[in-house]
């Protein structure tokens, strides 16, 4: 574990079994510095145990940066079940999660993430109280989607004005890889100012649904690689920038939702000198856990969310307007801000 090329100093790393749930899940702790860890929950039918151990490990860290770069209270922590969420689901299974989260004291908060929805929170929250995302309750304030695609889609602004010029975005040619929960909202928000989408998505009755809404075009899961936009933004799973689909891109900016998008840290140096401008991801889709964060405290605020996600974005272009000025990739400049506002949150 302690030599996993992806510990990255985790705090502590927990794996659950449930055997007469079938519940297989992992908790990352990566880090608690700024208050407890904080993460969504991913269900996903990974090959092995060790790409789930992997993804899980990514994810956490990776959120211990976006709490930090989101200026929240809250350290980075995540937690992967190892099945289909198409087929395994029950109620069984989320009440072993919900203990299993419980067992953790408080130091762990969850979510929903890719393949969890609002209604398995429920039924984790039967078990334990440190859970988010939730439809019912007093801070209840429900799928944190559509935050995360409004901090995304001014994410994505933003890096056309730096790229282009202007952040105008009618008539721009934006490719959107994954068009769920995230995605599926932006592209409502790019369609309304007039882009030009060509999407993709494993789930073809998904595609067709949002198509039909924003009159994108549609084409196959390997083919999005291919088309010649201004903007590419990845909205699936992560490691979509790397080594073989790199040489592809024709876009000039890389903004998108999904977590962990460079495949390994080099694919950042790879981007910049390639020309392509990347909103590194931990900061661009930071609006999810903000609208998180504002559940956990007990008091939730629409106006908080709203005024944490400016801030938010101006983080964003700090980073790209100091890369672009040091001619550094984005990625090693959010990292340092990052790393260096959870180490000074560590008792002397």
């Amino acid at each position: 574990m302690f030599d996993h090329p992806s510990f990255d100093g985790h705090e502590s790393v927990h794996m659950f079994e449930d055997k007469a749930s079938g519940l297989k899940a992992i908790i990352a702790v990566h880090s608690t510095a700024l208050g407890p860890a904080a993460g969504g929950c991913r269900m996903w039918n990974y090959a092995t145990g060790e790409e789930a151990l992997r993804d899980a490990l990514r994810l956490s860290k990776g959120m211990s940066f976006k709490n930090a770069m989101a200026g929240l209270p809250l350290g980075g922590g995540k937690a992967v079940i190892w099945g289909n969420s198409k087929t395994d689901k029950s109620p069984e299974l989320f009440e072993a999660f919900g203990r299993a989260i419980q067992s953790l004291n408080g130091t762990y908060y969850t979510a929903e993430d890719v393949g969890i929805s609002t209604k398995d929170m429920e039924i984790v929250a039967t078990q334990t109280k440190y859970v988010a995302g939730l439809d019912q309750g007093e801070a209840a304030s429900g799928d944190p989607s559509p935050i995360t695609a409004l901090g995304v889609y001014r994410g994505i602004k933003a890096s056309a004005k730096r790229a282009f010029g202007s952040d105008d975005l009618s008539g721009r040619r934006i490719a959107v890889q994954g068009v769920g929960h995230v995605g599926g909202y932006l592209c409502d928000h790019l369609a309304k100012e007039g882009a030009e989408l060509i999407i993709t998505d494993i789930d073809e009755a998904l595609l067709k649904e949002v198509s039909a809404r924003t009159g994108a075009k549609i084409v196959s899961t390997d083919e999005i690689y291919d088309q010649h936009v201004d903007i590419f933004s990845p909205n699936a799973l992560g490691a979509v920038i790397n080594p073989e689909t790199l040489p592809r891109l024709k876009a000039r900016v890389v903004a998108g939702g999904a977590n962990n998008q460079l495949s390994i840290a080099e694919m950042d140096v790879a981007l910049r000198d390639r020309g392509i401008l990347y909103a590194p991801d931990y900061v661009i889709n930071g609006g999810g856990i903000i609208n998180v964060a504002a559940e956990i405290s007990g008091a939730y605020s629409r106006n908080w969310v709203m005024g944490k996600l400016n801030v938010l974005i101006e983080t964003l272009e700090e980073v790209l307007d100091e890369a672009l000025k040091q001619n550094a990739p984005t990625n090693e400049v959010a990292e340092q801000i990052a790393r260096t506002r959870i180490a000074n949150a560590k008792p002397a």
